[in-house]
């Protein structure tokens, strides 16, 4: 069996459902040991479980990517029982659909704080220890809103555009150090987080006729991707943002 994370360290931050659900399950799958961390502790509790199902050593440690002392405890329990944290996977994020001009400054501050403020918090409490050791492995999740503007998200698709940028930031200060920082870029992924706008709505319709595959993404198919950029295999491929989108980007007429 092929293992390309065997002795591997991956930490997954969001890790409890959806998009970070999958990836958390499938770094465990390809050979690493997975902490997969979020704010509620029985589902932190039920991912551990599987996790541990498949052969990997894990933690039970929730955190909160706009605590930054709960980032520290967790990156401390982690040094602590596995000795280091090769791979850090940042997939917390949140969204609201409302016109730009009925926008609060609170609802603004919130998505920010959560999908570019808490990305950027994760990535440097893990960091850091990554650079004074010279190796690390940071894949991020960003959007489609990474490329295009999104209806009445705005501050949705300034997040994930920001989280791109932040990504090619990140990969060209630490590549001397041996760190490589990537992202994947779902397309249209039906989870927990977005399921209202796509049931049923013309919303949803759109999306699926400008995507070629006419399908939504599941959730697995993003794990290739992710143990892609966390192994050895990407050694050399730092500040890309992969997108697992079904065609959706380099779609123009699709009938």
């Amino acid at each position: 069996m092929n293992l390309p994370l065997a002795g591997r360290t991956a930490v997954v931050v969001g890790g409890t459902s959806g998009i970070g659900r999958a990836l958390a399950l499938g770094l465990a799958e390809a050979g690493a040991d997975v902490v997969a961390t979020g704010r509620r502790r029985e589902l932190v509790d039920e991912v551990a479980a599987q996790v541990e199902s498949r052969g990997r050593r894990t933690l039970r440690e929730p955190s909160d990517v706009t605590d930054r002392a709960s980032l520290e405890r967790l990156l401390a329990a982690c040094v602590s029982a596995f000795r280091a944290v090769d791979v850090l996977v940042n997939c917390a994020g949140k969204t609201r659909r409302v016109a730009s001009l009925e926008m609060t400054e609170e609802q603004w501050d919130d998505i920010l704080e959560t999908n570019l403020t808490g990305t950027f918090r994760a990535c440097q409490v893990f960091g850091r220890p990554m650079v004074e050791r010279r190796y690390g492995r940071i894949v991020n999740i960003g959007s489609l809103a990474s490329f295009v503007g999104l209806h009445e998200v705005a501050a949705y698709t300034a997040s994930k555009s920001g989280v791109a940028g932040l990504t090619r930031a990140l990969a060209v200060e630490w590549a001397p150090y041996g760190v490589c920082v990537n992202a994947i870029a779902p397309g249209v992924f039906r989870t927990e987080l977005n399921q209202k706008l796509l049931d049923g709505t013309d919303r949803g319709r759109e999306l699926l006729l400008r995507t070629p595959m006419k399908r939504w993404g599941r959730v697995e198919e993003l794990a290739g991707a992710a143990v892609f950029l966390a192994s050895e295999a990407a050694s050399f491929v730092s500040g890309e943002v992969l997108t697992v989108d079904g065609g959706f980007l380099a779609s123009g007429v699709n009938q």
